[in-house]
């Protein structure tokens, strides 16, 4: 697998790859870094651009803020997870009215979520840092806990790769109100101690194991909020760092966005709208829209204690469950108990943004194309649209498969088939050359003495040339399966490449998906340390139109 070009690359990192390459990558994700111009009136601004990050700052720094309630909120929640020092002191920053912030999240996922969160954590300090240097002005990086979200199939589950590298999947037991209420209301019982006691059992120890898991016994405990271990989970690997982590279901970040509740009810259907509007110019441009809201939805949910439930349009009233509202009852009690609402995935962002001065948000691939759809949502509520920057993207590989890539020169995509077809020709290349010569060889020479057959033939029954052609086939039929016979015969004698192929695979592709969609944030910190997200900070590039491939 050669490298790219492009130089230099990182020590560790062993190849940076074309986005194009992979077909789970989004169409919307190169077009946006490769050829913005095509795509620039879906976004607030082109992050290539230095011109579009000044003109950012400056509108989000004149933007109204609650600075002082930020920072107290902010400082209180990091206090009651005992957040690092590092972590507290650049929230404290975000008083600083020239301050600005760049904001990326994701789920509360069970031991971290995929190794992706991690991705999008490195990439928005390594940005804050460069726009920190570059502008001259202060940015915090901010982690979103989405903890309102109530998928409990989304993030009961971890899966890291055993002694042998098979992916294993470690899953908690329902918790209670599991599927109704949001993650951050559901409380861990004894079972996190079986599901850690699994994951142990199932890592292959290495000189990074017991520390791992007294770290992750620290935070995931009986008693101990769902969400709460996950983002105290994240402050122990990157608040050192200067990540700040929010809990986006604390009530007391609410009130900085109860007019933004109040106005989503007192325009029904408003939302939804401009939503499908702006996914009809996104379809128009080649790219297909993320999402298409029905026209009676409301971007927001209502909490009690029957859960997390979908608020309705219906006439002049709103319907939550089989409970009718009247509008202005509800949007009342927006501005006064905001606590009782939550954003879904089209007002989460303006949500986020409402509450920090946010110049960028880092996204993944479908956040990309969501966002794509707000624009004018964004100035429905006049709330500034930040830039917006793809995360990294990468597969880590020890040595050994990192080896067997550059020694094969197989593209690294060519391991997500669950065949062997890549395999085979890696056996095929491995064959004496005279082999497949000899084979092409035997086949034209059958082709030409049949021909000599049929001129033979067919003068005396025309009918014989058919009988000569299928003797071709069938003959050219029994060659095919002898090379076959000969390849499965190399599978059996070369059986150290098909081991190195297998392993390289199960280490990028487990499973048969990416690599960072699937295998937990733990698997990486039990192999290489609880220093792991300062040893990415290091080894991944900061150009994130290109997928990297790295040892550690």
């Amino acid at each position: 697998m050669p490298a790219h070009p492009d130089a230099p690359l990182a020590t560790s990192v062993r190849a940076a790859l074309d986005l194009r390459r992979f077909p789970w990558i989004r169409p919307l994700v190169p077009a946006y870094t490769a050829d913005f111009a095509r795509v620039s009136s879906l976004f607030a601004g082109n992050p290539s651009d230095p011109s579009a990050w000044r003109q950012t700052i400056e509108r989000v720094q004149r933007a109204a803020n609650q600075r002082p309630a930020l920072t107290q909120m902010l400082s209180a929640q990091l206090e009651r997870r005992g957040a690092p020092a590092q972590a507290r002191a650049a929230a404290r920053l975000l008083g600083d009215p020239k301050s600005v912030a760049i904001v990326t999240g994701q789920q509360a996922g069970l031991f971290g979520g995929p190794l992706y969160t991690l991705l999008k954590a490195v990439t928005a300090i390594q940005l804050a840092r460069r726009v920190s240097a570059e502008h001259g002005v202060p940015v915090v990086p901010v982690f979103w806990v989405d903890s309102e979200d109530h998928d409990w199939e989304e993030v009961r589950s971890a899966t890291v790769l055993d002694a042998e590298l098979a992916p294993v999947s470690i899953s908690l037991d329902e918790l209670d109100g599991a599927g109704s209420q949001p993650v951050a209301a559901l409380t861990l019982d004894t079972g996190i101690n079986d599901a850690l006691a699994e994951l142990e059992s199932r890592l292959a120890t290495t000189e990074f194991t017991a520390e791992t898991l007294a770290a992750l016994r620290k935070r995931y405990t009986p008693g101990a909020g769902f969400a709460s271990a996950f983002a105290g989970w994240i402050d122990d690997l990157l608040g050192p760092l200067g990540l700040v982590v929010f809990e986006a279901a604390d009530p007391a970040g609410k009130p900085f966005v109860a007019e933004l509740f109040a106005h989503e009810l007192e325009n029904p259907g408003r939302t939804a709208a401009l939503t499908n509007e702006a996914g009809a110019r996104m379809r128009a441009l080649g790219h297909a829209p993320q999402v298409e809201p029905a026209a009676d939805s409301v971007a927001l949910f209502y909490l009690d204690g029957q859960g997390r439930r979908a608020i309705k349009a219906q006439g002049a009233n709103y319907v939550i469950g089989e409970t009718i509202c009247r509008a202005a009852d509800l949007i009342v009690q927006a501005r006064k108990q905001p606590e009782r609402f939550s954003p879904n995935v089209l007002l989460r962002p303006l949500v986020q943004d409402r509450i920090f001065p946010n110049i960028c948000y880092v996204a993944g691939p479908s956040e990309l194309a969501y966002q794509a759809q707000l624009g004018t949502t964004y100035r429905e509520f006049g709330v500034e649209m930040p830039l917006l920057f793809p995360r990294a993207t990468a597969t880590i590989v020890d040595s050994g498969a990192a080896k067997f890539l550059d020694k094969s020169e197989l593209p690294l995509e060519a391991l997500h088939a669950r065949d062997d077809a890549a395999l085979n020709k890696l056996l095929e290349r491995s064959l004496p050359p005279t082999l497949e010569q000899t084979l092409e060889e035997t086949s034209k020479r059958m082709a030409e003495q049949i021909a000599r057959i049929k001129d033979v033939v067919t003068p005396l029954d025309p009918t014989l040339a058919g009988a000569a052609d299928t003797t071709l086939e069938r003959m050219r039929e029994t060659l095919k399966s002898l090379q076959g016979k000969i390849i499965q015969a190399a599978k059996r004698k070369d059986d150290t490449l098909r081991r190195q192929f297998t392993r390289a695979r199960a280490w990028t592709f487990p499973g048969g998906h990416p690599q960072e969609r699937v295998v937990s944030v733990a698997y990486f910190v039990c192999r290489y340390g609880l220093h792991f997200a300062d040893r990415l900070l290091d080894a991944l590039p900061l150009e994130t139109d290109k997928h990297y491939v790295i040892t550690l």
